[in-house]
């Protein structure tokens, strides 16, 4: 039996398989906390990411369904991104995430300080 037959099924592979990679999460925090961004912006505050693994997250994103992505037909073109109503319910995760994370932080900074 192949991997994906085994644990196509299972929610936290699928879960895995939609968010998987180095930026998502972050990408997703982003959008979540400051709702809308253009994309240099969202470049800017992901930094050292390179352009083309933003844009191909973003595109990923956008592709499963967490992401909108609203071009203005403007000169200079102008591209927008937000969470979709899937995305938005990953809320409640990013949260606990970044709580669990400052709470990590901070306890290796009380340790390295003693």
């Amino acid at each position: 039996m192949d991997f994906n037959n085994k644990f196509g099924k299972c929610p936290i592979y699928y879960t895995i398989s939609k968010i998987e990679g180095k930026w998502k999460w972050v990408i997703l925090y982003k959008l979540y906390k400051l709702k809308v961004m253009r994309y240099s912006r969202l470049w800017e505050e992901l930094q050292p990411i390179a352009h083309r693994t933003l844009s191909k997250q973003l595109k990923e994103l956008e592709a499963d369904g967490l992401v909108h992505r609203e071009q203005y037909n403007e000169v200079p073109p102008r591209v927008e991104y937000s969470l979709t109503e899937d995305g938005q319910t990953l809320a409640p995760i990013l949260d606990l995430m970044s709580e669990w994370g400052a709470q990590r932080i901070q306890q290796e900074l009380s340790t390295k300080d003693t």
